[in-house]
């Protein structure tokens, strides 16, 4: 090549790199601030960048062919949110919502083992404000009555929720997504260490609930008979389905469907979407044979679905304009030189141990399209596959750090449902929520995970 080629193939590679630099900031800028809706930031700031590097022509095939990349992800989050939202109208979680209520009792040892099962079940459809919404009204009333400390409630709930990422919740089809890979992919192998992560929420939640005991001084008198009333356990157990809308009659049948769907999806036997979609449909047709219920059933579920594929199809534009400019390629290329020779078959490991913390910096959206692919693209370079770094930013960037992130609304949810401060319940919930965060970083690595 002659050194007139060399030097116009440097200046391009640089101008490439100049251009996705100010991509990555100002759309991490934009949706920091709360100027424009993530979605709006993904579409348009990656258009921009195509005019300046003069590719406006072949944008539309960049963007057909990034949609074309996430319409299955983006297929499973609507009929998994379809799916879990049915199965809560037919008050299938209802009996064991009712169970574990009436089981915690008046100890508080035994109080927080409840509000962390309560959460963790409640949390299976992926939604944390639900989840919030139904847990802490549910049981403060109980903190109430003991004396018992709200903090303690606020912790154990995040503890539950944060540690219980799966298939279907957004952090982890963001990173399916950005990293362009399935989510069964990336969540079967960390089974083992959400496990261990569980492990960790109820011994701590254990912990915080006799350390509560100690300093209220509860011997067996106080600490034993009833916990909350019938009514309230109704209330709680029932946590707003519409009454016409339940079917105690198909529990049975509706217990199997859920659980051959959940074996079916992590066992990766078919792709998830594929398996949302039938059991959306049976669901539909065996609770709710009527046309007419199954579009109230639809309506009442799509606002939740419809808002995050919009986001997850933005992604699909931006990740498709990103990688089809080279903008990742060159911005990624030049990163490798300011990275330790030493360091980089380390960087799932790094990552996954500060991961908790940086939700406190980046919202989701920012971090899994406009972070995580750089650092995948970076820790290619020294032979990483991207699913070891989308593992690795699942231990904790907004999983265990959501609900203390001030970047999203369920932080405040869990404030104020528990009425704290928003301070006081991030100064005594981070450090455990941190913890858990490294306990799983720690076992995915004995695991071999992130070896």
């Amino acid at each position: 090549m002659a050194p007139k080629d060399v030097s116009a193939a440097g200046e391009g590679i640089r101008m490439l790199v100049v251009v996705a630099v100010a991509t990555l900031l100002l759309l991490l800028a934009a949706i920091l601030s709360n100027r424009v809706s993530p979605l709006v930031a993904l579409i348009l700031i990656p258009a921009l960048a195509t005019l300046l590097l003069g590719q406006a022509v072949e944008m539309p095939a960049y963007i057909i062919k990034g949609i074309g990349q996430i319409a299955p992800i983006a297929g499973m989050f609507v009929f998994a949110i379809l799916f879990f939202g049915i199965m809560t109208d037919v008050g299938l979680l209802a009996p064991l919502v009712s169970g574990i209520l009436k089981l915690v009792g008046r100890k508080p040892s035994r109080i927080t083992l409840g509000t962390a099962a309560l959460a963790l079940l409640i949390h299976l459809d992926g939604s944390g404000a639900v989840c919030f919404l139904v847990t802490i009204p549910a049981l403060r009333p109980l903190y109430d009555e003991l004396g018992m400390d709200r903090r303690v409630l606020a912790c154990t709930a995040s503890m539950a929720a944060g540690v219980n990422f799966l298939p279907w919740t957004g952090p982890t089809a963001r990173a399916a997504a950005s990293l362009k890979l399935s989510v069964s992919e990336i969540f079967t192998p960390l089974i083992g260490v959400q496990l261990v992560g569980l492990g960790f929420v109820f011994a701590a939640s254990w912990y915080l609930g006799h350390r509560e005991e100690k300093r209220l001084g509860l011997g067996h008198e106080q600490t034993s008979g009833a916990g909350l009333s019938a009514s309230a356990v109704a209330v709680a157990a029932g946590h707003g389905s519409d009454p016409g809308s339940l079917r105690p009659s198909l529990f049975p049948l509706n217990l199997a469907l859920t659980l051959a769907v959940v074996a079916l999806m992590v066992s990766g036997i078919a792709e998830p979407v594929v398996v949302f979609m039938l059991g959306t449909a049976l669901a539909l047709a065996i609770n709710y044979p009527a046309p007419a219920q199954q579009r109230a059933r639809i309506e009442a579920h799509a606002p939740a679905a419809m808002l995050m594929v919009g986001v997850l199809l933005a992604a699909g534009a931006f990740t498709g304009i990103f990688n089809g400019t080279g903008m990742i390629k060159a911005l990624a290329s030049a990163s490798v030189g300011l990275v330790p020779d030493a360091f980089g078959q380390h960087i799932p490991l790094f990552l996954a141990s500060v991961a908790m913390p940086l939700s406190l910096v980046f919202d989701p959206d920012s971090f899994y399209f406009g972070v995580l692919p750089v650092i995948a693209e970076v820790a290619g370079h020294y032979g990483v596959a991207p699913v070891k770094v989308a593992q690795a930013a699942l231990l904790g960037q907004m999983t265990t750090g959501f609900p203390v992130s001030p970047l999203t609304p369920a932080t405040f949810l869990v404030a104020g449902l528990s009425g704290i401060e928003l301070g006081a319940h991030q100064r005594f919930s981070i450090p455990w929520l941190f913890g858990a965060s490294l306990v799983m970083t720690g076992s995915a690595v004995l695991f071999g995970v992130l070896a």
